[in-house]
């Protein structure tokens, strides 16, 4: 039984967090020579809608593929490189159009172009050459940290369709960890996680010392244990400079074991504003839970009262787009609540209210609707609504 339940769990993330394996592009210029170079622009049929700049921090070694420029295993070190991703013609919000042949730029994401950087220093003065490029108030770095079984691409692009879609005014910031993105191979991303933690705080050391005005930091699934132990490794090393640049920190379906995100958020002191993005109908983490004997992960939305607890907000979207394990990213009723300022970093901290929300006593109101989110706050809970957009 036991076996059967973790191959349908692996099937479900397989699902929720990537679906088609994807790559980068396969062209006439992804030679090894083109990577050596550590700058390979290729020449398309056709153009993208539109291009997304994604700079990457990545634990993975090099490879000499430009479909796959860096692969499944481990770095010592980090590697830096800016992808330009294309968004292409045939775009639907919310999802990822890939492919792991050759990608049409019309109906597919595919790179542009990429550069790799030689060391921090260089990324950091990229980052702040893309931050100059910004009006004052979008000074921001948004760094992503995906989740289980992502291979170089599938991550990349993910990062990229994200802020498009939000059609977020941030610099992206991408930490690519060692994932296998292999079926058989969950216990291997399970020790990457934990290797990944310290290649993250590096980066968000890096991060801390560019002129950017905000630092949001977003862990998806086992992307977010990730997230927790870089905090955790940044606050006993006493890097509590780095902690306090962190504008706000965002964990969607967190596949973290509730009890040890406690011991975690504990030892992170001081703990930046957090939002914690739960489902009671993420299949992959109500799985999760039963394989490991019935322990609740942070992201199944059981804990809301732990949360709350440590001060930190709660979006439950179990109403929202069907509240799969990538709603976060999928999902038009985000999007949406997003862009009309229903729902932003500040409605989590409980700074003021919007047409759309409404102050609830009790927390017993429910929304009608196709789709709703309630927004748990620390002693009070604030809803936030949208109608007219179908699961």
């Amino acid at each position: 039984m036991t076996r059967i339940l973790f191959l349908a769990f692996v099937s479900i993330i397989i699902s929720g967090c990537t679906g088609n394996r994807a790559v980068l592009w396969h062209g006439p210029n992804s030679s090894p020579a083109s990577i050596a170079a550590g700058n390979a622009a290729i020449n398309k049929p056709a153009k993208p809608a539109a291009v997304v700049p994604v700079f990457v921090a990545t634990s993975r070694e090099h490879s000499n593929d430009f479909s796959l420029p860096f692969n499944s295993k481990r770095s010592d070190h980090l590697n830096f490189a800016r992808v330009d991703v294309g968004i292409p013609k045939a775009h639907v919000k919310g999802v990822v159009e890939k492919t792991g042949y050759k990608p049409d730029p019309a109906k597919h994401f595919a790179a542009v172009s990429m550069q790799n950087f030689d060391s921090g220093n260089i990324f950091v003065n990229q980052l702040n050459q893309a931050l100059d490029q910004r009006d004052a108030k979008d000074q921001e770095l948004l760094v992503f940290v995906h989740g289980y079984n992502n291979n170089f691409a599938d991550s990349t692009f993910r990062a990229a369709q994200f802020t498009h879609d939000y059609g977020l005014k941030s610099v992206t910031v991408h930490y690519a960890w060692p994932s296998a993105a292999s079926l058989g191979l969950y216990v291997y991303d399970r020790d990457s996680a934990n290797f990944a933690r310290d290649g993250l705080a590096e980066l968000l050391k890096l991060a801390a010392k560019t002129k950017a005005k905000r630092i949001l930091l977003v862990g998806h699934s086992m992307g977010s244990f990730v997230t927790m132990e870089a905090l955790r490794t940044l606050s006993l090393n006493e890097e509590q400079r780095t902690l306090k640049r962190l504008t706000n920190v965002l964990l969607a379906a967190p596949d973290i074991d509730l009890n040890v995100f406690e011991n975690q958020v504990k030892d992170v002191k001081p703990l930046p504003p957090m939002g914690v993005m739960v489902s009671r109908n993420d299949s992959a983490l109500n799985i999760s839970g039963r394989i490991t004997g019935g322990h609740a992960r942070v992201g199944d939305g059981t804990g809301i009262a732990t949360l709350q607890k440590y001060g930190i907000a709660v979006l439950d979207a179990s109403k929202v787009d069907g509240g799969d394990h990538s709603v976060f990213a999928s999902s038009p009723t985000l999007m949406a609540l997003v862009s009309d300022g229903s729902l932003s970093f500040d409605t989590l901290q409980g700074e003021g209210q919007t047409s759309g929300q409404a102050m609830l006593a009790d927390g017993t109101n429910v929304v009608a609707g196709a789709a709703s989110m309630v927004i748990y706050l620390p002693g009070r809970i604030l809803t936030a609504a949208a109608s007219g957009f179908q699961q």
